[in-house]
């Protein structure tokens, strides 16, 4: 009887070790993805879990007997994976594919693998993870070939740093007092990389205080997710105390980045969005940004403002990728602190957007909190709230009830998006839990999104 693999989500492979993923389990995942993808050469990478080096190796293993020839790159971060995939050949041959050993946020006793094709082209749901997973299922593969497929190591660190610095123009940048915190996760070694690099043509201009910077799959001060409030002490105080223009503290494969002003506050990821927007059309005219639904007047009346077009996407990073391909977007942003990249064969980073944001503070010498504060005055967000209810799309049919007759704009791009006159709300349902999802913001009316916050809170609760 087929056993049903429960790690296998919308986007990726996330499980408990050892009883939802294991090694051979990651055996299967290889062979199925070398039988799906049919690839010849495939880039592997593993974040700094305490499971990821045997999880990698079973991968590899499965890959390898199915005649695959895998670029292992080591311990690295979610993008390295992408970059390498899109960016190394060897004697000229492109790569094919590659898979990345991570569970990012996860409790410390979880693991998981992102998968990418040719050009890192996201494998996720109906694009092949549901194939993968049946395949891996069922468990019914051939003999090994006779020809295994053989792994080379491969050092990626200049030619990786060298692109992200393509970003920017390193010369512009000011002097900056920079707090880093990796949560021990796997961003210390390309902050490192990116110090030294930076060094060379411009020293002491930027410092960098390092906390939590070493990899430690322990993770001794906490899981490495700076959305939980109390993860963002560490970065607060060191900002505080060093007297810092700015903090960046990452998840544990940092694929997201997270920013905090000079005065310790948390920017939410919506309002770097807009930053990095106006950005990027300013060196693009005309240029198209993708959005997410959750939060998007403050990104949509910045790139109107500027010329440019804005185009909405469902949420998450299959969706936002494949649209920004369709539009040749040059950017794409979600609230949630992932960041797009059309030079970054369209994925997500976590090390190019705070470049950017340095930039355009030396740039226009300004502090991040006045970069940031009109727009946060302009339109402010309530960020993301999260409620368990045994039937999220029951509760969400009653908010849509109570308030479609006052409705100007009603959208199901992803859950249930409705505009009012100054105020609008996205609920949407998790893909994972019995979780509803609220976003709410408003046209300069603090008072009125916190009141229609609550409004619409009780109406959940009830």
């Amino acid at each position: 009887m087929t056993k049903l693999l429960s790690c296998f989500k919308a986007y990726d492979i996330r499980g408990r070790i050892p009883d939802e993923l294991n090694a051979d389990i990651a055996y299967r995942i290889g062979r199925a993805f070398a039988e799906n993808i049919k690839p010849k050469r495939v880039i592997v990478g593993r974040d700094i879990r305490l499971s990821s080096n045997e999880m990698a190796d079973a991968v590899i293993k499965g890959l390898q007997d199915a005649g695959v020839n895998v670029y292992d790159i080591g311990l690295c971060g979610t993008e390295e994976v992408y970059y390498a995939t899109f960016a190394y050949q060897d004697a000229g041959q492109p790569m094919d594919g590659g898979i990345m050993v991570t569970a990012s946020h996860n409790p410390k006793d979880y693991n998981g693998m992102k998968l990418v094709r040719e050009q890192s082209k996201p494998v996720s749901g109906d694009t092949g993870l549901n194939d993968i997973k049946l395949l891996a299922e069922a468990n019914n593969f051939s003999e090994p070939v006779t020809q295994r497929g053989s792994i080379t190591l491969v050092s990626i660190g200049t030619a990786y740093t060298q692109h992200l610095l393509q970003y920017i123009d390193p010369l512009a940048l000011k002097p900056l007092k920079v707090v880093v915190n990796a949560g021990n996760g796997a961003a210390g070694h390309a902050i490192d990389w990116l110090e030294a690099e930076l060094q060379k043509t411009m020293p002491q201009q930027l410092e960098f205080i390092k906390i939590h910077h070493e990899p430690n799959g322990h993770f001794p001060n906490g899981i490495p997710n700076p959305l939980l409030i109390e993860n963002r002490d560490s970065t607060i105080a060191a900002i505080k105390e060093q007297g810092a223009d700015l903090g960046i503290a990452w998840d544990g494969d940092f694929d997201r980045c997270f920013v905090f002003d000079e005065t310790g506050r948390f920017i939410e990821g919506y309002y770097i969005v807009g930053l990095l927007a106006e950005a990027f059309i300013i060196q693009n005219p005309g240029a198209k940004i993708v959005h997410d639904p959750r939060l998007t007047w403050n990104t949509i009346d910045i790139v109107n403002k500027m010329s440019g077009i804005a185009v909405q996407s469902k949420t998450g990073h299959a969706f936002i990728k494949e649209r920004m391909r369709l539009e040749d977007a040059v950017y794409g942003g979600e609230m949630s602190a992932h960041h797009y990249f059309r030079d970054f064969s369209y994925c997500d980073s976590g090390m190019i957007p705070w470049l950017l944001v340095i930039e355009l503070m030396s740039k226009s010498g300004k502090k991040l909190s006045q970069l940031v504060d009109e727009r946060m005055r302009l339109f402010p967000a309530s960020g993301e709230i999260n409620r368990t209810i045994a039937n999220p799309v029951a509760a969400i049919d009653i908010v849509k009830n109570f308030y479609q007759n006052d409705a100007r704009v009603v959208d199901y791009t992803d859950g249930l998006s409705m505009e009012f006159g100054n105020w609008r709300f996205n609920l949407r349902c998790s893909n994972t839990e019995p979780l509803v999802r609220l976003n709410v913001e408003s046209r300069g009316d603090e008072t009125l999104m916190q009141a229609k916050t609550e409004e619409i809170l009780a109406l959940l609760d009830s």
